[in-house]
């Protein structure tokens, strides 16, 4: 199992060092594959609440619009494998998807763990070796090129592997607990390379106030403005999760990453929440003057569980100080008002957001200007690529991070194995 020879030193079994070690060893190259963890693709058995968001089938040019802060750094990569790619990958060792809405990819089984078996199966298939427990310690480089690895297993006994290419596919800092600690920045910069500030990014954000509710509550179609020093710089549509530290959820998490880059600079940010974008505040407050009209006997919080799910509803009435059995007919105006008001524009100041282990990605990493954007080959190191979360490259939810995973990891093993020849 303990090579001394190979052509190819893979670091990282997640989706990229899977589909880098594969496609390198597709093309004829001896393939070592190196997993600090005890099984492959740790992270990627627990994304997307265990249902993996596979890919996103959306156009080239839509995908590319997802993509910071260089989308056309991936250019090439998705030239080479791209959405339709994987699932015919997929497909071939008996992983079937489904498109669901937002034309986000899922495994047919709902299950991460399928599509975490099914990359490893591929790459095995191909002649990949992998060691599990194995973490890298150190490349050493010898006229401008890489030489060997080295490594150590269960923490225990330092192994060395000679090679001619060695592909880093460590992942970021997020989920550390999936083996993602930031491992990959420490052996990029000893061979030279620039890090890029890193932080968490698709991660949930604290609010001052917060909603005092029993459990987390999803909301559908409101939608999220994102003040910066009080001017409007962002906005989303669709799903929202209420918690005890703030909010969470698919707009949250894709107004994130430019609220923990505000915040790291030191810029006020605050959110406005609307509940009821489809409606104005002119027509809201319509709304309530019909119902006071047709049920002026009905209590204050009957018309708010009309208008909210029942806890928001009681969170409502307490936080606009009004008796939650007082009838419609009593209301006054200013009361009506400040109903439309909190239905139509609460005002959060975010105070900060979660931590590396709540975040999905990191926003970060490896300097592009150091990488071969053609061959993800560093432009320091001969035999050195850099591939998925570890580049200063990081994307919206929606399957779209995984992606860029997959195409680097491809054309990066593509390139190494060419290299050899």
């Amino acid at each position: 199992m303990f090579l001394p020879s190979v052509d190819v030193v893979v670091v990282g079994a997640g989706p990229a060092g899977l589909l880098a070690a594969g496609k390198a060893a597709a093309d004829g190259a001896k393939v070592l594959l190196l997993e600090k963890m005890e099984k492959p693709a740790r992270k990627l058995r627990i994304t997307g609440k265990g249902r993996c968001n596979i890919t996103n089938a959306k156009p080239y040019l839509e995908f590319l619009d997802e993509i910071h802060p260089e989308p056309r750094f991936v250019r090439d990569a998705f030239n080479s494998f791209f959405n339709n790619d994987i699932v015919e990958l997929l497909s071939s060792v008996g992983v079937e998807t489904v498109q669901e809405r937002g034309m986000r990819i899922f495994p047919a089984s709902g299950k991460a763990w399928d599509v975490a078996e099914g990359l490893i199966k591929w790459a095995k298939s191909k002649g990949v070796t992998i060691i599990n427990r194995a973490s890298a310690t150190s490349i050493s480089v010898s006229n401008g090129r890489v030489v060997w690895v080295d490594y150590t297993v269960s923490s225990k006994d330092l192994h060395r592997v000679n090679c001619s290419a060695v592909i880093l596919a460590t992942g970021g800092k997020s989920y550390p607990a999936t083996g993602s600690t930031g491992d990959g920045y420490t052996l990029a910069r000893d061979c030279g390379h620039t890090i890029t500030p890193l932080i968490p990014s698709l991660v949930g954000v604290e609010t001052n106030p917060v909603f005092h509710l029993k459990d987390e509550l999803n909301l559908k179609n409101v939608s999220l403005t994102l003040l910066v020093e009080g001017k409007q710089n962002d906005d989303e549509f669709g799903e929202l999760e209420l918690t005890a530290y703030g909010f969470n959820g698919p707009i949250m998490l894709r107004l994130s990453r430019k609220i923990v880059f505000a915040l790291a600079k030191g810029s006020k940010v605050e959110l406005l929440l609307d509940l009821k974008p489809a409606l104005s505040h002119q027509k809201v407050g319509n709304r309530i003057l019909r119902e006071i009209d047709k049920n002026p006997r009905i209590a204050v919080i009957d018309l708010a569980r009309k208008l909210l799910p029942k806890d928001l509803a009681f969170v409502m009435v307490d936080q606009l100080g009004i008796a939650a059995q007082k009838v419609l007919s009593r209301l006054s105006t200013s009361e009506c008002n400040s109903i439309v008001q909190w239905l139509k524009e609460q005002r959060f100041e975010v105070t900060g957001h979660r931590s590396w282990n709540e975040a999905i990605v990191t926003a970060g990493g490896v300097s592009l200007k150091e990488v071969n954007p053609k061959s993800m080959e560093s432009k320091l190191v001969g035999g050195l690529f850099f591939v998925g979360e570890l580049l200063n490259l990081d994307a919206s939810t929606g399957g779209y991070n995984l992606q860029i995973a997959y195409s680097t990891g491809w054309l990066a093993g593509t390139k190494a194995a060419e290299s050899l020849r």
